[in-house]
């Protein structure tokens, strides 16, 4: 039977060890419970992880392959890294399920392990076969995938850490996957807007975020730390952020106080209105403790591991 598409109302997270999903068109607001869990296979240390709006199967990456498990814990398939790597730090492979489920897309840092040039690979998610594959050239530590919601492209951030942030955007064909690589190096992809129109971008130096057409990249608007308020010679713009909902996005900043005590402040931004930026409350105990949903609600992480989720309105 083939994979029936991630719904975007499912998200996962891995708690206590296992893969949770939860569904966000059952859930409202508050602590979200879990609708179905997997246990990864023996032995597997999950770092990237996503689920099939079905729940009948999840997937997820280890720093050596890649792995699809059924919720009875039997697994289905497992697609492994060759030649295995012996480094244990630098890089985090990374899996996205495609818009029709059919598709498991996965970033490979294969350079920081020690293993050929980086790689971006398609599988088929019902048997884990390669439907395409294409080497990538960076030197990436983890990649971030987005899924446009329109279609079946994805876009790819992959972090270079001190070399910066490379973006890319790839679709299947019958000659194989069409890849364009975004002329940047400095520029770091934090999030599509929900009708997929634009998409936010962080500077890699964290001096400014900026909105850009989509797909040509275009920027239509571009704020710098000074815009909040802040002094950019020690305040900067975290990797962090997001579209609230089709009109507004959420900057996080972020610095140091005078006794060297970290801080971090989230700005609510209308796209559509002078655009001046107002202090958001996202209930976040850290930077990145934040995920827009596009809705007009977000995410937090709960003690317990879980997603809280949050609405202003």
């Amino acid at each position: 039977m083939a994979p029936t598409a991630p719904s975007p109302r499912i998200v996962t997270r891995l708690v206590d060890g296992r893969v949770c999903a939860y569904d966000l068109a059952v859930d409202a607001t508050g602590e979200l419970s879990p609708v179905m869990t997997w246990q990864p296979s023996a032995g597997d240390d999950v770092v990237g992880h996503t689920a099939g709006a079905d729940l009948r199967r999840a997937y997820y990456t280890t720093l050596n392959s890649v792995v699809c498990v059924t919720p009875e814990g039997v697994e289905v398939w497992r697609s492994a890294f060759e030649p295995r790597s012996d480094q244990r730090y630098g890089h985090r492979p990374s899996c996205a399920l495609s818009t029709d489920g059919r598709t498991l897309w996965v970033y490979r840092p294969d350079a920081m392990a020690d293993r050929g040039p980086d790689q971006w690979v398609a599988l088929d998610a019902g048997t884990g076969a390669v439907v395409a594959q294409t080497d990538l050239e960076t030197v990436g530590h983890g990649g971030e995938h987005l899924l446009h919601p329109a279609g079946d492209v994805v876009l790819l951030d992959i972090g270079e850490g001190q070399d910066g942030s490379v973006i890319h955007r790839a679709s299947l064909s019958d000659a194989g996957m069409d890849l364009v690589r975004y002329p940047w190096s400095d520029r770091c992809l934090i999030a599509l807007s929900p009708d997929g129109h634009h998409f936010m971008t962080v500077d890699h130096e964290q001096g400014d975020m900026a909105l850009h057409t989509y797909p040509d990249g275009e920027p239509t608007l571009t704020l710098s730390v000074d815009a909040f308020g802040h002094d950019p010679e020690e305040t900067f713009v975290e990797w962090n952020g997001g579209y609230l909902d089709e009109n507004t996005v959420i900057v996080t900043l972020g610095g140091e106080t005078e006794d060297e005590e970290e801080w971090f402040r989230h700005y609510r931004v209308d796209t559509r209105a002078d655009r001046t930026p107002t202090l958001f409350e996202s209930h976040a105990e850290n930077p990145y403790d934040l995920h827009p949903l596009g809705d007009g609600t977000w995410l937090t992480k709960s003690p317990s591991g879980h997603p809280i989720r949050w609405t202003d309105s």
